[in-house]
């Protein structure tokens, strides 16, 4: 395994991370432990997961990966060995089940409180909002919706003075952002400069071969201010697998399950794009899924890359993708497709 440090900390986390979203809903807990026991074994040691989870989210399934990995612990005993990461759910049409105030100082207490409860420990190494409550353009959406965006932003003095009251009770050691914006990350990091509170140290978008908007904006935030990406849906919900190529469905696959997760990446464009990265792939001896995760693994401003999986053999190619070093023949390449159709799922 390799490993970094979350920025402007001394923390110690695996370039790999866990993400562990679909334990509780496609995953069984038994299944879920095994995935954290096999990561463990190979050197990971940081894990994601989040209120909300599992997906889609469902009342009857909120907190049920928090609950699976609290049990986790209580079994194994590997909490000090592990690096947990969760968020709190913003406000939205699919989270209205949990609560409506976004991220309000009571919605933090409560969500805070809750998951402590869930996971079974008494502190969090990373707290995460999971993302902006004002509405801005993510998941699927390319350009920014102006016209249905909130007029007021959230309030991010009382967020952080919140957040800072949770370190200062030992419930939460850093924080980070999710699925924000170069303007709300620098409005966070403003916010702490100006009233010396804590300062979000990474921040957790999606980013994969077919959707490399972050580079727009994001990765000099990042870079810059020392912000670190942890890179979500770094295989685009499978399609970066191939498993979904010239019209397959296999049938246990989470598009084909839940198709709301893949639509975004059910175009032409995309499929062209997937098809030469395939290409490229097997020229140079690797998996599609090998090359699409080698090239985040590798990108300057990663901190780390969120991989998920269903089934065990998906869990360890994608962990095994550390030990690929892409030469500069390969990201050249890589580079000439990018320009060719860049970006063809927002």
């Amino acid at each position: 395994m390799k490993y970094t440090t979350l920025p402007n900390t001394d923390v110690k986390v695996s370039k790999i991370c866990l993400g562990t979203m679909t334990w509780g809903k496609q995953n069984t807990q038994q299944e879920g432990f095994e995935q954290m026991d096999y990561a463990l074994e190979q050197g990971v040691n940081f894990f994601d997961t989040a209120e909300l989870y599992a997906v889609p989210a469902r009342p009857e399934t909120y907190g049920a990966t928090e609950e699976i990995i609290g049990n986790w612990f209580k079994k194994t005993g590997n909490r000090d060995k592990v690096i947990l990461t969760s968020k709190i759910a913003g406000a939205g049409a699919y989270t209205a089940h949990i609560r409506e105030n976004g991220f309000a100082k009571e919605a933090l207490i409560e969500a805070v409180d809750g998951s402590l409860k869930r996971l079974q420990t008494d502190y969090i190494d990373l707290y995460q909002l999971h993302w902006p409550t004002r509405g801005v353009n993510t998941f699927g959406v390319r350009d920014y919706p102006y016209k249905t965006s909130a007029k007021e932003a959230e309030n991010h003095l009382e967020i952080l003075e919140t957040l800072n009251d949770f370190i200062k009770q030992g419930k939460i050691k850093h924080i980070g952002l999710s699925n924000e914006t170069p303007w709300g990350t620098m409005k966070y990091l403003q916010t702490s400069e100006n009233h010396n509170l804590p300062r979000p140290v990474t921040i957790q978008n999606s980013y994969s071969l077919v959707h490399r908007g972050y580079e727009v904006g994001m990765s000099e935030v990042s870079l810059r201010e020392n912000i670190g990406l942890l890179a979500y849906s770094p295989l685009a919900q499978g399609v970066l697998t191939g498993k979904y190529l010239r019209g397959k469905k296999p049938a246990d696959a989470r598009g084909i399950l839940f198709p709301n997760y893949i639509l975004r990446y059910q175009t032409d464009l995309v499929e062209s794009a997937v098809l030469k990265y395939e290409d490229l792939a097997k020229k140079h001896g690797l998996t599609l899924a090998e090359l699409s995760l080698a090239y985040i693994n590798q990108l300057p401003f990663v901190t780390a890359n969120i991989i998920g999986a269903t089934k065990m053999n998906q869990l360890k190619e994608n962990i095994n993708s550390i030990h690929i070093d892409l030469s500069d023949e390969i990201l050249e390449e890589i580079e000439a497709i990018h320009k060719l159709i860049p970006n063809p799922a927002p």
